[in-house]
């Protein structure tokens, strides 16, 4: 069933990490972000134009808060409250005073039923105060975060529920999807695992040369480099997975398949083997997403 309200584009993710300064030193001096905000239990990190894309949040256990997604505008998420509430879903609008600290505006949370992972949707996003300029790695976006789940049909019915539209799947075990009209192949995927897990977040990358200097600059600084670089077969992209200190898996990516709004391609139904997650013929090394929980809490 198709929706009325449309998205912009994968807005943010909140982390819980377990020691806030140290995984501050780590994102913003290895992974390439810069620090815009931070308290003793909250740190604010850009790799944009925006106000902010990543929520460090001092927790007990490294893993994944919240996923941020900008809608297209504020009627664009009256439409999406809307209709949630005809499907019977709870939604917690966001306190005028945590908006303006997250520099955004109306913002309403929704729990994923299947699986706990809380959904923030914005309606607007305040700019920083100077243009992005990037440091290290050329990070151009935050491009997508990856959850596991146990019940991989109820993820994909709530993200049907969201306007996500599956770009690419393995049946039964994987789907990529993008937050719809947005171009790119995927904002967000899931795969079926034993529990409920963050997977990996992901920031993309100008070139492929931000990849090589990046396999570098990571085993100088003694960084797990846990998978790549590869070539993943659905997106097409050219990737690189490494750890950060708490074991949470991140990756930068270079290159993805654009959907257009009007006449996409169909959905491929891929097969479950190495080729398809790597073209290059890698294997992941044992700490390769293994590490996040999908918090419960708000």
């Amino acid at each position: 069933m198709q929706r009325a309200f449309r998205f912009r584009q994968l807005a943010h993710i909140a982390l819980s990490v377990t020691d806030l300064r140290r995984s501050t030193e780590f994102y913003t001096d290895i992974v390439g972000l810069e620090c815009v905000e931070r308290s003793p239990d909250v740190v604010l990190l850009r790799c944009s134009d925006w106000h902010h894309d990543i929520q460090l949040v001092h927790g007990s256990q490294p893993g994944v808060l919240r996923v941020g997604w900008h809608m297209e505008s504020p009627s664009d998420l009256a439409a999406l409250a809307q209709t949630l509430r005809q499907d019977g879903l709870c939604l917690e609008p966001v306190s005028s005073d945590e908006s303006d600290r997250l520099g955004q505006g109306e913002s309403l949370r929704v729990r994923d039923p299947s699986c706990g992972l809380h959904h923030e949707f914005i309606a607007e996003r305040r700019a920083a105060r100077s243009p992005w300029r990037p440091a290290g790695a050329n990070i151009q976006r935050l491009g997508h975060v990856v959850v596991g789940v146990r019940d991989i049909e109820g993820f994909l019915r709530f993200a049907g529920q969201l306007n996500f539209r599956v770009s690419d799947e393995i049946p039964g075990f994987a789907a990529w999807l993008r937050c719809f009209p947005n171009v790119l192949h995927h904002s967000l995927a899931v795969q079926k695992a034993p529990f409920d897990q963050l997977h990996h977040v992901n920031f993309m990358v100008e070139s492929v040369d931000d990849i090589g200097r990046a396999i570098n600059r990571l085993r100088t600084a003694s960084v797990p480099i846990v998978f790549g670089p590869g070539r993943h077969l659905p997106s097409q992209s050219i990737f690189l997975y490494f750890n950060d200190p708490d074991g949470l898996t991140l990756e930068y990516s270079f290159g993805m398949e654009e959907f257009p709004e009007e006449t996409p391609r169909e959905p491929r139904s891929l097969e479950m083997s190495w080729h398809t997650l790597d073209l290059w013929g890698g294997r992941p090394a044992p700490g390769f997403g293994a590490k996040g929980v999908i918090e419960q809490g708000t």
